[in-house]
């Protein structure tokens, strides 16, 4: 008799356990939820089996792009169950959150009856429709999830709101969950009142390793995934310290991994040749850090961008600020707010009076400006020593009128202005000029102004 021997080593557990649910979906919930396992594992244990009664209410908190919508969508659709998923944004009132829920929950239950249009006006009438929403079989025999996505917001409704979320098992009798989930702590939410504490649970930023790992899963198909696992490598190395938002991190994976890999498809470089691959990424890398989390152009227009690179033989500045628009006046008094910034006071004579004679440098230089006023950064000034030399550097008359103002307000709403000190100034308020000196030359070239012929330092 021929016995057969299963070999046990090849077959793939899951890390994920748990009675109800067999280890087939386990291990796909686990795959498609990595550097989680130990959150979704807390979370299949406070839920127990589907017709256990599990915690009245979940509070997940943790910093943007942390994972806390993704898993719990994941979470509940790989398990199948079910659930209610509000983004309270969306929701802005008490009105169309109850709505809405009561909305979803028609569509849990193939026996209830789908309405026109749920009316719910208070949280009374969301007990009283609830109750009936969730009386067929299906939905008593198992637990109902409610998940409140930007929780947050449920601060700025009715007082009783959240603490009725809270206590809605008590208030119901029935067997439902309410799941927060928000970028702030507890702390923040509780009501001076007092009210039913959740379960809290906290979600860590992702490490560098971790999002290493979750990025380099996306790799194409035509290229091997050590060859991606290197891009990402090179990734993260430029933009971690500036952005750990995984989904900003994904976009400008996907944006630049055509420019990694051009050397590649043209024969001039295999896969292991990095020296070559980072020469060629480096430029654009750099250009791309200009506009993170800023999404000025879009993905077709950056590849049509990169394209008249290769055309030109040159890298054009992608950054839409090089190009901002603004009011005629508003550059200019930007141009003057720059000039105001990094000249020294005693210069404005030299530049912008009429008739002032021969002044040389080296007569009125200290010892301390032999440095570059560009290195040393940007120096406060006061609204008149601007008014006088937008006055001097505009060719016609300017009034100083409300709407020279509203723009210098602009201006600071668009933080190419910043405001130096208190409101309660009683000399005037106080400026910084924070634009860099190629995004002055850019404007100044709008209006063929020559701002190097009137800087101190390219004297």
């Amino acid at each position: 008799m021929r016995v057969q021997v299963t070999d046990y080593r090849n077959i793939k557990m899951p890390n994920l356990e748990h009675p109800a649910y067999p280890a087939a979906t386990l291990l796909q919930l686990e795959s498609l939820v990595p550097c989680r396992e130990s959150q979704v594992s807390l979370l299949l244990s406070i839920f127990g089996e589907r017709h256990h009664f599990s915690f009245p209410s979940i509070f997940i908190y943790g910093h943007t792009s942390s994972g806390k919508t993704y898993v719990m969508q994941t979470l509940l659709s790989t398990l199948q169950l079910p659930h209610v998923f509000v983004n309270c944004v969306e929701c802005f009132t008490s009105r169309l959150l109850l709505e809405e829920i009561l909305t979803q929950l028609q569509s849990c239950s193939p026996e209830t009856e789908k309405t026109s249009q749920v009316h719910c006006d208070t949280f009374n009438d969301f007990v009283r429709l609830f109750k009936q929403a969730v009386a067929t079989q299906e939905l008593q025999d198992q637990t109902l999830y409610i998940v409140l996505d930007r929780a947050e917001q449920l601060r700025e409704m009715e007082a009783n709101i959240l603490p009725a979320f809270l206590r809605l098992q008590e208030l119901t009798d029935r067997n439902v969950t309410v799941i927060l989930l928000s970028e702030i702590v507890w702390e923040l939410f509780r009501p001076n009142t007092g009210c039913f504490e959740p379960f809290a649970l906290y979600f860590p930023d992702y490490s560098i390793g971790h999002l290493q790992k979750i990025l380099s899963q996306n790799h194409p198909p035509e290229y091997s995934a050590d060859f991606y696992s290197a891009y990402i490598n090179i990734l993260l190395g430029v933009f971690y310290n500036v952005c750990r938002d995984l989904k900003e991190l994904q976009h400008l994976a996907a944006l630049n991994f055509s420019k990694y890999c051009e050397p590649v498809a043209r024969g001039e470089a295999n896969e292991r040749d990095s020296r070559k691959l980072w020469k060629n990424i480096e430029p654009h890398l750099k250009k791309a850090m200009q506009t993170v989390y800023l999404r000025e152009i879009s993905s077709s227009q950056w590849e049509h961008l990169q394209r008249d690179d290769e055309e030109l033989g040159q890298l054009k500045g992608l950054s839409a600020h090089t190009h901002v628009e603004l009011p005629y006046y508003s550059k200019f008094l930007l141009i003057a707010a720059y000039l105001a910034s990094y000249n020294p006071v005693r210069t404005d004579k030299r530049f912008f009076l009429k008739h002032h004679g021969k002044i040389r440098k080296t007569n009125f230089m200290k010892k301390h400006e032999k440095t570059s006023n560009h290195l040393l950064g940007p120096k406060p000034f006061p609204l008149d020593r601007l008014l006088a030399i937008l006055y001097s550097i505009v060719d016609n008359r300017v009034a100083p009128t409300a709407n020279i103002f509203s723009q210098i307000t602009s201006l600071v709403t668009l933080q190419l202005l910043s405001t130096v000190g208190h409101n309660d100034q009683l000399d005037g308020p106080r400026y910084k000029c924070t634009v860099s000196l190629d995004f002055i030359r850019a404007v100044a070239r709008t209006v063929n102004f020559d701002v190097i012929k009137y800087l101190y330092d390219f004297l």
